[in-house]
């Protein structure tokens, strides 16, 4: 493989990388060591390798795997909340394996509330599942990639895809969702508590994540009264801020900026006509995309 289309794999393993790890700079940590360790082999060694491409994603998943396990330790020490990244839609798809073959939508498999639901898997599971059903890789390299056989590597994608399937059931489809943020956009304007509150799922959770470098709420809000009420109380501390709305993996999400800064990206899960989830990341580290 040359230069030029070693390099090109990049872009690709980045978003595979980040399915896995939940944040671009982990994921970027992940490529880098990747090709630290193509370039570590000598010439012998890379020329004995028939498919590097195929080299590139075992090494990146399996660097994954290692850092997933790391991870849990590092966000119990995380201050508040952790959630996943949230990133535009240009760079999702920019990050995409081409013409998957058995895989979530495109969009889904960088949405917040997807990777939310891959935070409560194994590493294995999670790699097993990104792999097979989003990168459409055989389950021979899911299972060279994991250290199991194809059987167990197959059933690890399978726990996986039921464990998704269970946790995101009943959830709209983009016309309900962004019909439904639009609704809650207004009435967060206007101030309108009880539309607010009919919008929110009586048992609906909000979750912030600051990351100990802003001001965010430390647990997350439960209840529809609690989380309408916290959320109308925003705009009094940060009474410069402007709202747009964004596309984003979710649908329509929103963008928070203070005297043009990126302040928050807040995006909502839909099930029905109600929001039950609502993900406010705050975090700068997050956020660097968006600038």
């Amino acid at each position: 493989m040359g230069e030029q289309a070693l390099e090109g794999e990049r872009r690709r393993l980045l978003g595979l990388a980040y399915r896995m790890l939940g944040t671009v700079a982990d994921a970027e940590d992940a490529v880098q060591e990747t090709y630290v360790r193509w370039y570590r082999l000598d010439d012998a060694e890379r020329a004995a390798i028939d498919n590097p491409a195929a080299w590139l994603t075992r090494v990146a998943s399996r660097v994954c795997l290692d850092a997933l396990g790391s991870a849990r330790a590092r966000r119990e020490q995380y201050v508040g909340e952790w959630l996943p990244e949230p990133v535009p839609s240009e760079w999702a798809m920019a990050t995409s394996a081409p013409d998957p073959l058995d895989r979530v939508t495109l969009d889904d498999s960088v949405s917040s509330a997807l990777l939310v639901v891959l935070e409560s898997l194994t590493p294995a599971e999670r790699v097993a599942f990104v792999l097979h059903d989003v990168f459409a890789v055989p389950f021979a390299e899911v299972a060279a990639t994991t250290g199991r056989t194809p059987d167990a590597a197959r059933q690890l994608a399978s726990q996986a895809r039921r464990r998704v399937r269970e946790r995101r059931a009943g959830v709209a489809t983009r016309a309900q969702h962004d019909a439904v943020a639009r609704a809650f956009a207004a009435a967060t304007t206007t101030g309108d508590l009880d539309g607010l509150v009919a919008l929110l799922d009586p048992d609906v959770v909000l979750r912030s994540d600051g990351g100990g470098r802003v001001s965010a709420a430390r647990r997350p809000v439960v209840g529809a009264d609690r989380v309408a009420r916290f959320l109308l109380g925003l705009p009094r501390l940060a009474p410069t801020g402007v709202v747009s709305p964004v596309e984003t993996a979710d649908g329509l999400s929103f963008l928070a900026t203070v005297d043009g800064r990126v302040d928050t990206v807040l995006s909502v899960v839909v099930a029905g006509d109600r929001i039950t989830d609502l993900y406010l990341v705050r975090n700068p580290d997050k956020l660097t995309l968006w600038s």
